[in-house]
């Protein structure tokens, strides 16, 4: 299969050729395309050299998908294109994502909403992706009715401007700022704009896209998102509470059995998910799995993936194995 992967050259773009790689997804020919400064350069794909291209000799090319990471406004200007040329886009910016007419894919939660007509899938933002995929089999047994989270995301979210940053706060040198404010030795309670209701649009993502994942707009979600100076992973605290009572080793079941998701649950042993234990790897890890004990029917979980791969090149590969899977590809 003819595969173009946009934004080749950015940190989630080099993950998705490593992800693509690693699953073996059968690339019989491979168009990394990136911005005009960068057209040209040769790009390593398993073993193998590829020059990268432009947007309109990737769209000449007639791949089967475009796999996009080349943020919001290359989106909206180019996925229509590869569209309309009947190329298969999956796009990771948040452009498409609360769009009416667009599919927003976790694909262990609601691949099957996906048909052979959607010419453009969005990717949901990756904070909401390991998230849903351990609130999904929850919903399903006992109800949600609200969640809280607090998120704790990695530098490596804001790209390699900030990771550029940490480092040379670390190492006493000055460079360009991806953040208003130093992140070493540092917690910066602002992830991407304030809006009019004094959330910023990643906490409203994670609001807006949950419903629209897991198809309840009943689900009353509330987020404060946080820049800490990690690398290998987001974390989140997630307060759940659900209409129904629960079991917790029957909780304890459902989630270790969930797809995609491991059960690191044993706190005697100290044995709970961290970005050191996520890094690298695509699956989502929960653990500090508690009873509320202020309110019903509401439990504490502590959830970490890594989120350049599960939340970000693994789910835009992963919906595109289920597309050629199912032959809409």
């Amino acid at each position: 299969m003819k595969v173009a992967v946009v934004g080749a050259t950015g940190l989630v773009g080099t993950k998705m050729l490593q992800v693509l790689a690693e699953r073996n997804f059968p690339v019989t020919e491979l168009l990394p395309v990136a911005s005009e400064k960068s057209i040209g350069k040769e790009i390593e794909f398993k073993g193998k050299a590829y020059k990268v291209v432009g947007m309109q000799a990737a769209i000449d090319a007639k791949p089967a998908v475009a796999i996009f990471s080349a943020g919001g406004s290359t989106s909206l200007e180019w996925a229509p294109k590869f569209a309309e040329a009947g190329i298969t886009v999956i796009d990771n910016s948040s452009a498409w994502r609360m769009d009416p007419s667009k599919k927003l894919v976790v694909p262990e939660v609601n691949a099957h909403v996906l048909t052979p007509s959607d010419k453009i899938i969005a990717n949901p933002n990756c904070s909401t992706i390991q998230m849903v995929v351990v609130l999904k089999p929850l919903h399903d047994k006992y109800k949600i009715k609200r969640v809280v989270v607090s998120t704790y995301q990695s530098v490596t979210g804001t790209g390699v401007k900030a990771v550029a940053q940490l480092m040379n706060e670390r190492k006493g040198v000055e460079g360009e700022m991806a953040y208003k404010y130093p992140i070493d030795l540092n917690v910066i309670p602002h992830i991407d704009v304030f809006l009019d209701n004094g959330y910023t649009k990643e906490e409203m993502k994670m609001t807006n896209e949950t419903k629209k994942i897991m198809e309840d707009d009943s689900i009353q979600l509330t987020a404060t998102c946080v820049r800490i100076p990690t690398m290998g992973g987001h974390s989140e605290s997630v307060n759940i509470e659900f209409e129904k009572d629960f079991d917790l080793q029957e909780v304890k079941n459902i989630i270790a059995s969930a797809p995609g998701v491991v059960l690191k649950d044993d706190v005697a042993n100290f044995i709970y998910p961290m970005p050191l234990t996520a890094h690298d790897k695509d699956d989502t890890f929960v653990g500090r799995i508690r009873r509320d004990e202020t309110q019903a029917n509401t439990l504490n979980c502590w959830i970490v993936s890594d989120n350049l791969r599960k939340g970000a090149a693994t789910n835009a590969v992963q919906i595109t194995e289920y597309l050629a899977e199912k032959k809409f590809i």
